[in-house]
C-alpha cells in the first residue's frame, strides 16, 4: 500500500493479504497496522470466520509447540544459553551446512579442490577486502558469533601446510582506495592465488539495493591485477 501502491487502504490490504494466505504481519507498532483491520474485514464480510481460523491455527500451533503458553519452568527452551547454541555439535553442523551450500561456478582444468598433500612448499596468496576482515563477512540480519569462532579466509588458509601471504588491497568493500602494488607483489610471487571479493553490509542491505551487479570500487581492478 505504501511502497508499491498495490492497494489503497489498510482494509483492502488486510483482505488481499488474508486471501493470499499471509497470516503474520511484521508490524511497526500498535497503531496503523494492516492486520488490526481484520475485525473490520470480518464485520463487512470481506473475509469469513473460517478463513480467519485457518490463518490463525498454524500460528498458535507453532507457539504452543514452542511452549510460549507454558510456565518457564516447563519450557526447555527457556534454559538455553550460548553454551548450548554455540556448542561443538552446533558449530560442526554450521560448518557442514556452509560446506554443502558452496556454489562452484567454474573449475577450469580441475584446479579445485586444493589437496593438503600437494601444498607443502607451495606459495599461496590470499588477497582482497574480504580476505581477513571479520566484520564484512556477515550478511543482513545475521547474528555475529564470538570472535574466536570466526574464521576468515586468511585464517582458514593459514591452517594448510603452505606458505601463505596476504594483501587486502583495499580495507573495505567499497574499495575506493586501492593499493595495486601490494596485491601485485603478493600475487606475483604465489603459486596459488585466492581472491576474496564481494559487497557486504557496507554496500547493500535490505532497502539499500544497487543499480547494477558490478563489483564496487576498484575490486574488479584488484581481481585483474591478481590473476594477470
Amino acid at each position: 500500500m505504501l511502497g508499491h501502491h498495490y492497494t489503497s487502504t489498510f482494509l483492502e490490504t488486510a483482505v488481499a493479504s488474508m486471501n493470499a494466505g499471509c497470516n503474520l504481519e511484521l508490524s511497526y507498532g500498535l497503531r496503523n497496522n494492516v492486520f488490526m483491520h481484520i475485525t473490520q474485514a470480518l464485520a463487512t464480510g470481506n473475509i469469513t470466520l473460517q478463513m480467519l481460523r485457518d490463518r490463525v491455527r498454524p500460528l498458535f500451533y507453532t507457539r504452543m509447540r514452542l511452549g510460549e503458553f507454558d510456565p518457564p519452568a516447563m519450557n526447555p527452551y527457556s534454559t538455553l544459553d550460548l553454551s548450548v547454541v554455540q556448542s561443538p555439535e552446533h558449530r560442526n553442523l554450521s560448518l557442514e551446512a556452509a560446506i554443502k551450500s558452496f556454489v562452484l561456478l567454474k573449475n577450469v582444468r580441475g584446479t579445485l579442490p586444493l589437496h593438503a598433500q600437494d601444498l607443502p612448499g607451495k606459495r599461496l596468496a590470499v588477497v582482497g577486502p574480504f580476505a581477513d576482515n571479520p566484520r564484512v563477512l556477515f550478511g543482513d540480519y545475521a547474528p555475529v558469533p564470538e570472535p574466536k569462532y570466526i574464521h576468515t579466509p586468511r585464517r582458514g588458509l593459514e591452517t594448510l601446510p603452505a606458505n601463505v601471504s596476504f594483501a587486502a588491497g583495499c580495507r573495505e568493500p567499497w574499495c575506493q582506495q586501492y593499493s595495486r602494488a601490494e596485491v601485485v607483489a603478493v600475487a606475483g610471487a604465489a603459486d596459488v592465488v585466492v581472491v576474496c571479493l564481494g559487497t557486504g553490509l557496507d554496500v547493500e542491505t535490505e532497502a539499500k539495493d544497487r543499480r547494477d551487479l558490478s563489483l564496487p570500487g576498484h575490486q574488479l581492478e584488484l581481481l585483474q591485477d591478481a590473476v594477470q
